[in-house]
């Protein structure tokens, strides 16, 4: 049997010998179409190649792309386990031109490889093209000898592709399958065209015309070829099979179900078998995407998909958790294929073990109410909207489950009262925050909140992404355009830009769109918890609200500013080991030129303490470990040995960041709570340099350092320094500290020559300079630059050779005073040194004096005063 995988490789070698490129999946968040919450098609990676916003190396591609559609205008979730055909994921194999080849050789190709390299009859073919596409009807004659009865013109717009409302368009052909007269059903443009004998399996889509305001439609200068071909429906057919779900990749997943749950994989649960089979590879694909379980956007998206599933394990008698049990089959079936899956394996199966194992403690409690309630309820009667409303504000049911499962039992939800409930929650909830304290400068963000929903934030996989501005703000206020020059303050649907939170400062860069419209962004701060907002200046063009950007992070700051982080981490686990566990963080700011660290330590970090830090982290960064990112509650979390980071909020759920080769205690050698961005190896750190190490308050100690570029520029600059200061003594860099030191003893051997000349100087001169005030011998002298502890020996020694008598010295450095009063003994009853002094150092701005009545020191900042100092104590003598 040709499986699976076999059809993909065929395809997609085929276009390769025909000149194609083999162009990777993209992920399933798509980067380039802001409209879209998750890759729906297989074009949609090539978007801005046939709009010409973008050019590659190549103008034929060839791919097989992952697509997701529950979510958004592209949902058939509702559909899945009850239909053969409709999945929340698959796989769109497309062929691609970009202006190069156009409808013959599109048909060609198409003919050739389905007919030829997969050899399916070609009696078995049924062709539909536009009713006005004549070309494409005489192609398919000529090329493939079609017959006329067997080539469908449709009027619809199921044959004419369309873009958007305006832009890239044109007609469109498909090949259909004829699975036989004994499956009901008739042709396409027929009453029974919705049965399954003929089943669509290839879409040709001729890009021709430039769809603009109404009623206007031109020829594109390079017309286009996009075509998309499902691979499951494609290899139920090539298997001999007429329902998806008994291919071989699907099939796998169901037996592994139906093992796991010993439930008969064909039986009264085959519907439960298909939804866990198709929910496990969404769900598995989105996480190997880089997509989480949360309460907004895709997160939310992932949730439901996941919790769909799990009740369907859950009715199918599963006691335990199932879905994390299956990702080895999946992986066994499609790793090869998709080498994200792979990698990601642990991630997705501790996320799929984590989320149900939570929800399986709600859906005891859920299913008993849904049940009971739904008892009273007759068929194709309705569940009250306020009990629908309690089960997803209580149980944390989405709505869609609710209907999910009542749907089984004929009945429906009451989807007006469950709004109604919905409104009355927010009503309470703005009330009760209203009266915060916070209103007065925070209205307009809960209002936005209210009315956009949080930011989906795209930063941990991308720095770059298309987004469309959904609210502007100018001087607090909401605007629908902002002008050149003006600052605005700016909300996305989705973002790159990492808002500041956690230590981690808030990302810069650009928006640009179109009309040449260029938003510099200085800052990106988060409000009321989940809205990411843009704070920036417009440069040129006008922004307006509901406008598509390409939204661009500043890579270098950010790099800068991820390495930070992660040496942070690295350090705090670093301090803990060398000076003990008492060591918690405090406070942090994690910038693209430093960091700051402050942690609980009660005494100063010595030298060598630090130097031990510096060489662990070094080492780790060294190690060039993977950065690893899970999730999981915060219980567990602190568990597995992770530490919570100041600042820090944390939900239900945590992102637990790992770093470093693992030890004998834990998964990694440093385990942490943080919602910030990293890098990916400790080894893009690259270098990591403790700057200064201090006070912060009792308790606290700070550390700075460098990381990543800052750190190697610095070790640069300090090489530099180093070299300088060799070369002006005349020294190899080996030899400077011995050298310093012999410089320093010389310097102070100087300096004690110079304060004994000094000191002789002024006792040789001093003597003979008294003075008689009031019949008191009395000496005030500036003796210069004399170090203040000489004062006193000289005072003492002029005091003696005075005999009776008032001495004031007063030395001048730097521009500070030093002074010494003494008073020989027979005089200190009528005079005291402190009381003189102390009229000097005010004089100087100095306060008080120490001492006693015979001999009084002070000092003063106001060194040029010491004429005013002296002259004080004249006029008071």
């Amino acid at each position: 049997m040709v499986t699976s995988n076999d059809i993909r490789a065929t395809f997609l070698n085929y276009f390769a010998r025909n000149g194609h490129t083999v162009v990777p999946s993209a992920p399933l968040v798509p980067r380039n179409d802001p409209t879209l919450l998750f890759t729906s098609a297989g074009m949609v990676p090539f978007k801005n190649l046939f709009t010409g916003q973008e050019k590659r190396s190549y103008v034929r591609a060839t791919s097989s792309q992952k697509c997701v559609r529950a979510g958004g205008k592209h949902n058939d979730l509702d559909n899945v386990g009850y239909t053969a055909r409709h999945h929340t994921f698959f796989e769109m194999l497309g062929n691609f031109s970009f202006g190069d080849y156009f409808k013959e050789q599109a048909i060609l190709h198409a003919w050739t490889l389905l007919t030829k390299d997969f050899g399916l009859p070609k009696d078995k073919l049924l062709i539909t093209v536009y009713h006005t596409d004549n070309e494409a009807a005489d192609l398919w004659k000529k090329i493939a000898g079609v017959a006329d009865q067997k080539i469908i013109r449709i009027p619809t717009d199921d044959n004419f592709w369309k873009m958007g409302d305006t832009g890239p368009c044109g007609p469109c052909s498909e090949i259909f399958y004829d699975h036989g007269e004994g499956i009901p059903g008739g042709p396409p443009g027929s009453p029974d065209e919705d049965g399954d004998r003929f089943i669509e399996i290839w879409n040709l889509v001729f890009m021709q015309y430039e769809e603009g305001p109404p009623g206007t439609r031109n020829p594109l200068p390079r017309p286009s070829i996009d075509t998309g071909m499902g691979l499951e429906r494609f290899a139920a057919i090539l298997q001999g099979k007429h329902d998806n779900y008994d291919t071989d990749t699907l099939r796998a997943l169901i037996m592994a179900s139906a093992e796991a749950t010993g439930q008969d994989p064909d039986g009264r649960f085959k519907t439960s078998h298909r939804v866990v089979a198709d929910h496990l590879r969404s769900t598995s694909f989105l996480m190997a995407d880089g997509v989480l379980p949360s309460n907004e956007g895709r997160g939310y998206v992932l949730r439901r998909i996941m919790r769909r599933a799990m009740r369907h394990a859950h009715l199918m008698g599963a006691t335990e958790p199932l879905m994390h049990r299956l990702v080895p089959a999946l992986v066994r079936q499609m790793g090869q294929a998709y080498p994200e899956l792979t990698a990601a394996e642990p991630l997705i199966t501790e996320t799929l073990q984590l989320e149900e194992n939570r929800f399986r403690a709600m859906l005891d409690r859920g299913i008993s109410l849904l049940n009971d309630e739904a008892e009273t309820i007759p068929s194709g009667g309705s569940l009250s909207g306020a009990v629908a409303f309690k089960l997803y504000d209580t149980f944390g049911f989405p709505l869609d489950l609710t209907q999910d499962a009542l749907r089984e039992q004929g009945k429906t939800v009451d989807i007006e009262g469950f709004n109604a409930a919905m409104d009355e929650q927010r009503r309470r909830a703005r009330a009760a925050w209203a009266g915060s304290g916070e209103a007065a400068t925070e209205t307009v963000w809960f209002e936005l909140k209210e009315q956009l929903g949080a930011t989906e934030f795209l930063g941990y996989a991308t720095e770059t992404a298309e987004a469309s501005i959904t609210a502007l703000i100018v001087d607090g206020q909401p605007t629908d355009h902002a002008l050149p020059e003006q600052s605005v303050a700016i909300l996305l649907n989705q973002t790159p830009f990492y808002a500041e939170s956690g230590g981690q400062v808030g990302d810069t860069g650009y928006l640009t769109g179109p009309d040449n419209l260029r938003i510099r962004i200085t800052d990106t701060q988060k409000k009321l918890g989940e809205l990411f907002v843009h704070l920036g200046v417009v440069e040129a063009g006008t922004a307006r609200t509901g406008q598509p950007v390409l939204a661009t992070v500043d890579h270098t700051r950010r790099g800068a500013i991820r390495a930070h982080h992660s040496a942070t981490h690295l350090l705090h686990e670093a301090l803990r080991r060398a000076l003990g566990t008492h060591v918690m963080q405090k406070g942090s700011l994690n910038a693209p030129d430093r960091l700051r660290f402050d942690i609980s330590q009660p005494r100063p970090i010595t030298a060598e303490e630090l130097a031990i830090v510096e060489r662990e982290v070094n080492t780790r960064i060294r190690e060039n470990a993977e950065v690893t990112t899970r999730l999981m509650t915060p219980d567990e979390a602190v568990k597995l040995g992770a530490m919570a980071l100041f600042g820090e909020k944390y939900g239900d759920e945590v992102r637990v960041v790992g770093m470093g080769n693992p030890d004998d205690t834990k998964s990694a050698w440093s385990v942490e709570l943080c919602g910030g961005t990293h890098v990916s190896r400790t080894g893009d750190i690259g270098l990591f340099r403790i700057t200064s190490e201090g006070a912060v308050s009792a308790g606290v100690r700070r550390i700075e350092a460098l990381a990543g570029a800052a750190a190697i520029a610095a070790v640069e600059d300090e090489s530099r320094l180093l070299a300088q200061a060799a070369a002006t003594l005349k020294a190899q860099p080996a030899e400077l500290p011995a050298r310093i030191t012999q410089l320093q003893d010389e310097k102070k051997r100087l300096e004690r020559q110079v304060a004994e000349l000094q000191k002789k100087l002024v006792l040789s001169s001093a003597a003979a300079s008294a003075e008689t005030i009031n019949g008191v011998k009395t000496l005030l002298r500036h003796v210069g630059d004399i170090p203040a502890k000489e004062l006193k020996p000289i005072a003492t020694e002029l005091l003696k050779s005075i005999g009776s008598g008032i001495i004031a010295l007063i030395a001048t450095a730097e521009g500070k005073a030093a002074i010494i009063t003494a008073v020989s003994d027979d005089l200190s009853s009528t005079h005291s040194a402190v009381d003189l002094v102390r009229l000097a150092a005010a004089a100087v701005g100095g306060a008080g004096g120490g001492g006693n009545k015979t001999m009084a020191q002070a000092g003063g900042p106001d060194g040029n005063a010491w004429q005013a100092a002296l002259a004080a104590i004249r006029k008071t003598l």
